[in-house]
């Protein structure tokens, strides 16, 4: 695979801390261009973060300087991939402009995510929703497009859901998160709030999950053979967010009803055989390729009553998979379970750098029909259906 420049906005905060750790010797990636806020522009990166990972800041990034955080003031320095990792109201405004400029943008961020033109991928689950991004405008013009990663909890429930939904079907389910502390940013929540205690609620989060799982699960939209927008699966999904002392690593505590009744040997079988991108079936597109940020299994069940736990289960699938266990009849529905992700990197940019590896297997970083990156071009271009 040809290794590709890509550049991070938001590259001082604590997800794009986490996108410079997993991209810092990517075999498919090479970062050359970091962007932050306003007052840190012309610094170097060590000068402009201070770097709360538990492996080094690699010394060729420190000494980076950080650019201008629009396109208009990157000029030939601007690589055709953006990882995004900015909070919501400030993507509304910087995402559509990067895209209009010719850049392909992998945002973390909610502000586009249940755009009607916009992929929100997990690409065990829906890779085949990128499809949609032909139909956005910047496409057509200059190339870019914009695509996202769920919200944190979204990411961890969908892994083990898709399993099921595949084989039997869902109907409804419930969910109880217990999420971590780094999941609100640095510094996050006050330690006089958090230090033995729980806070039962997270803004916007219970709305973000209620919504984003039907988008997931369902399918697209076709006009012909073109794939321009998404029909969310018909799923009643009830969400309650609660913050936990806990540093990394979201629990979820889920009770499903299923379409066609499963017992417990089929439902983890369907857990073990799920693998939808090892590339076994010769026909896939996937076949004999190795994905870098892929988990070999997903979905991992642990037997027992103990698991899964953050301290023990946070790094299975280097980060990237999702560990199920208690699963158990459940009186008010079907099934019931516990799930464990980590929130920052299968949660967040690990997520949004696998959905990029997938776009390169896919074609989709492939700029050669375009014109060169305009960084003078229209934010008005822009825009996607929000």
């Amino acid at each position: 695979m040809e290794r590709r420049n890509v550049g991070i906005l938001g590259a001082t905060g604590a997800v794009g801390q986490r996108f410079i750790q997993l991209l810092a010797d990517h075999p498919w990636f090479n970062i050359t261009w970091l962007a932050a806020s306003d007052r840190s522009a012309g610094k170097t990166y060590a000068e402009a973060c201070a770097w709360r990972l538990d492996t080094p800041l690699p010394e060729r990034i420190a000494n980076m300087v950080l650019q201008p955080n629009t396109p208009e003031a990157a000029g030939d320095s601007l690589p055709r991939i953006i990882f995004s990792s900015i909070d919501a109201p400030i993507a509304k405004e910087l995402e559509p402009r990067f895209a209009a400029a010719g850049c392909a943008v992998i945002s973390n961020s909610s502000a586009f995510r249940m755009g009607t033109d916009v992929p929100l991928v997990v690409p065990e689950v829906n890779f085949g929703h990128f499809e949609v991004l032909e139909s956005q405008q910047t496409r057509k013009s200059s190339g870019g497009f914009l695509v996202t990663n769920p919200n944190c909890c979204a990411i961890g429930l969908v892994l083990p859901l898709a399993a099921l939904q595949a084989r039997f079907g869902i109907d409804k389910l419930f969910v109880a998160t217990m999420q971590a502390v780094s999941g609100a940013g640095y510094p996050g929540v006050p330690s006089l709030d958090i230090l033995g205690n729980v806070i039962p609620f997270i803004k916007n989060e219970e709305e973000k999950l209620q919504e984003e799982v039907g988008k997931l699960l369902g399918g697209v939209h076709l006009h012909g053979d073109a794939a321009i927008g998404f029909e969310a699966a018909p799923i009643t999904v009830s969400a309650m967010c609660n913050r936990v002392p806990v540093l990394e690593g979201h629990t979820e505590c889920v009770s499903v009803k299923l379409k066609t009744p499963a017992n417990e040997a089929e439902i983890l079988a369907a857990w073990a055989e799920f693998e939808p991108l090892a590339g076994k079936n010769p026909q896939s597109i996937f076949a004999g390729m190795h994905l870098p940020s892929a988990p070999a299994q997903p979905v991992a069940y642990e037997a027992g009553t103990t698991r899964p736990q953050p301290r023990l289960d946070l790094m299975r699938g280097n980060g990237m998979a999702t560990t199920v266990g208690r699963l158990r009849p459940c009186t008010l529905f079907d099934w019931k379970f516990t799930l464990l992700s980590h929130n920052t990197v299968r949660g967040a940019a690990g997520a949004a750098i696998l959905n990029a590896e997938i776009l390169a297997v896919l074609g989709k970083f492939d700029f050669r029909k375009f014109p060169p990156v305009n960084s003078n071009a229209s934010a008005a271009e822009g825009l996607v259906n929000a």
